[in-house]
């Protein structure tokens, strides 16, 4: 039976307010504004790729939301499961972030309590939702956010797989909003559900308590739940501007691990966004060619090094301008300087 959706996700959707180049929010007087959310970021680079994308939030009924939703129309993200809280007290949530320079790191301080997208419940869409989409993918960080949502998101995954529905689900640990223990147990609670299960090596090991080669802390989700696939992302900062980014899949069915080479000394603009990014090319790699694991692998390689280099959270990018740079990551020859 055909889908309306191929990918669905549910989370927080947010204004960004950066001060440009490497001022620092203590001093700079201009803020530019952005829109950006884990998830919305995550399908973002998998609509821009071809898939049928839509986001689940509850945004403010005024100018800031029209603002958000205007975001996610532009990058090709259907809006349509996306309500209003018409309340007095409606709030969008807001971050600021400034950006790093060898040896000062990026720093980031949220405005985020009691937003609207906390007050969302299951009440709010008709059962046909979770008829609508192939994927349906969250993340820890909705989960973290409050307990009301975190009833609502859990209730979601359930209601999703009752029918049929793939579930894809990246930790995304975040200290300032939860601590490890709770993420722990919260999260081991739905990944019974979880098909596509998004967890870096450090968290595994922080969070989870995970012992062993990431390889085998891969293998053992998959041991211990009904995971299919495993994907963890690799990074190695050697500056705040220059980042070496690569990752593994592994393939449970096949008992199979999938790598590459990884981007090596990328140049790094904005890295905001771009473990989300990688999510977008291994869903669109998923979805678009079920089973070939190396191929997905490639796209979330590709997505995620290329939104390292572009500002903001959300990518920016087409299929052509992917599979080019997939070419020549791959390409042993010489590589043209400009794509002209």
């Amino acid at each position: 039976m055909k889908k309306e959706f191929d990918l669905l996700s549910l989370g927080e959707l947010m204004l960004r307010l950066s001060p440009p180049d490497n001022e620092r929010i203590t001093r700079g007087d201009t803020l530019g504004k952005q829109a950006g959310g884990a998830e919305l970021n995550a399908i973002t680079g998998a609509a821009m790729l071809g898939l049928r994308c839509g986001i689940i939030s509850k945004l403010p009924a005024n100018d800031l939301g029209t603002y958000i939703k205007n975001r996610v129309r532009l990058c090709g993200v259907s809006d349509d499961y996306l309500v209003y809280d018409q309340d007095g007290d409606a709030r969008l949530g807001v971050y600021y972030y400034e950006s790093g320079a060898y040896p000062r790191k990026p720093r980031i301080v949220y405005d985020r309590k009691n937003t609207s997208v906390n007050k969302l419940t299951v009440a709010d869409y008709d059962d046909s939702l979770y008829r609508a989409a192939r994927c349906f993918h969250t993340s820890g960080i909705t989960l973290a956010l409050s307990p009301q949502l975190r009833e609502t998101a859990i209730e979601m995954i359930r209601r999703f797989k009752a029918q049929g529905t793939l579930i894809s689900f990246d930790v995304n640990f975040r200290g300032n909003l939860w601590t490890g223990p709770e993420a722990k147990e919260c999260i081991e609670s739905i990944l019974p559900y979880v098909d596509v299960f998004f967890c870096s090596e450090d968290t595994a090991r922080l969070t989870f308590l995970k012992e062993g080669s990431a390889r085998e802390i891969m293998k053992s989700f998959t041991r211990e739940y009904p995971i299919s696939i495993v994907a963890s992302t690799q990074r190695v900062v050697h500056s705040p501007k220059r980042h070496t980014f690569g990752s593994i899949i592994y393939s449970a069915a096949e008992d199979t691990y999938y790598e590459e080479p990884p981007y090596a000394d990328i140049e790094v603009v904005d890295r905001i966004g771009s473990g989300d990014a990688y999510i977008s090319g291994v869903l669109y790699g998923l979805l678009s060619r079920e089973g070939d694991y190396q191929r997905a692998l490639r796209y979330g390689n590709a997505t995620g090094a290329l939104k390292n280099t572009i500002p903001g959270d959300l990518l920016s990018t087409d299929l052509k301008e992917i599979d080019g740079i997939i070419r020549e990551h791959q390409s042993t020859g010489r590589v043209a300087e400009m794509d002209r």
